[in-house]
């Protein structure tokens, strides 16, 4: 009889240890779902699409609030009261332009008012089975009968066409959004990198790591000219344009993240026409 007790509590402490890691790894970077970049070959007619944006990545996990590199965030009680008590994610966004704002916001480590102005935008149920459809139509019910102030799901509208969609990311681009997420209504989530789900822009985009601030001349004498920066690969380039009056006085430190757009690629590997963006200030969240 004791062993049998005992062979029952090794098990149950082995299942509550698995149950731990599980929750743990559903956490982890590498578990989510990413977007590849779109291209002309690809059929997405009969996809569904919904704007883009440029926010910081949230995953509430039913309980807590976390970061795509699972770093607990601190928002209010009352920010996320009213969220479900399964998996969503989102984008954490205060609106077009304000991503700076935003950084800021969801970085400070004790909870504020400042979650006040920010939304949750959910575009996915990670733990829910099925396709995309089921998931985020989990979402929608859930909001329906318990609507949040701070929080809405992303509205997804069906493809009719390649010009339908280009025309709804004419009209983001317009309004200063960046860009479409397109995903395959179909499609179970999968971890990492997915075909079913694609970013859409004018440009694309990257990031590196700032290697050396390189001098100006002319007008930017005594300030900066360029940024050397370094791909995750290694190869390193210069960006000369895009930077503000201010940011060419106080220029993103050596060894920051930054964010550059570029217009497909040399022969050579090397970005077309790159131009800054702007510091990845949650490079670490």
């Amino acid at each position: 009889m004791i062993r049998a007790l005992n062979t029952l509590l090794l098990f149950a402490t082995l299942a509550a240890q698995l149950w731990i890691c599980s929750a743990v790894w559903a956490m982890e970077p590498s578990t989510l779902m990413r977007p590849h970049r779109y291209d002309t070959t690809l059929a997405i007619t009969g996809w569904w699409m919904s704007e883009k944006l440029d926010g910081v990545r949230g995953y509430w996990d039913g309980e807590q609030l976390w970061s795509k590199n699972s770093h607990r965030l601190h928002p209010p009680q009352e920010f996320i009261e009213d969220l479900p008590p399964f998996a969503v994610e989102g984008e954490l966004w205060a609106g077009c332009g304000r991503f700076e704002d935003t950084v800021s916001i969801v970085m400070q480590d004790q909870p504020h008012s400042g979650w006040l102005t920010l939304q949750l935008a959910i575009f996915d149920v990670p733990q829910e089975q099925g396709t995309f459809q089921q998931r985020i139509g989990k979402a929608q019910n859930w909001f329906q009968h318990h609507p949040s102030p701070y929080a809405h799901v992303i509205p997804q509208i069906p493809i009719q066409s390649v010009g339908h969609m280009e025309a709804e990311l004419e009209r983001i681009v317009q309004s200063g959004g960046e860009g479409l997420i397109v995903r395959d209504p179909l499609a179970s989530y999968e971890s990492g990198r997915s075909h079913s789900i694609l970013k859409v822009k004018r440009y694309q985009d990257a990031e590196a790591v700032v290697v050396e601030h390189v001098p100006g001349a002319g007008r930017n004498l005594g300030r900066l000219g360029a940024l050397l920066v370094e791909r995750q690969d290694g190869v390193q380039f210069k960006i000369g344009s895009g930077f503000s009056d201010a940011e060419r006085e106080h220029p993103p430190a050596v060894g920051s993240v930054i964010t550059y757009k570029f217009y497909g690629m040399y022969q050579s590997g090397l970005p077309k026409f790159p131009v800054y963006l702007r510091q990845r200030l949650d490079a670490g969240l």
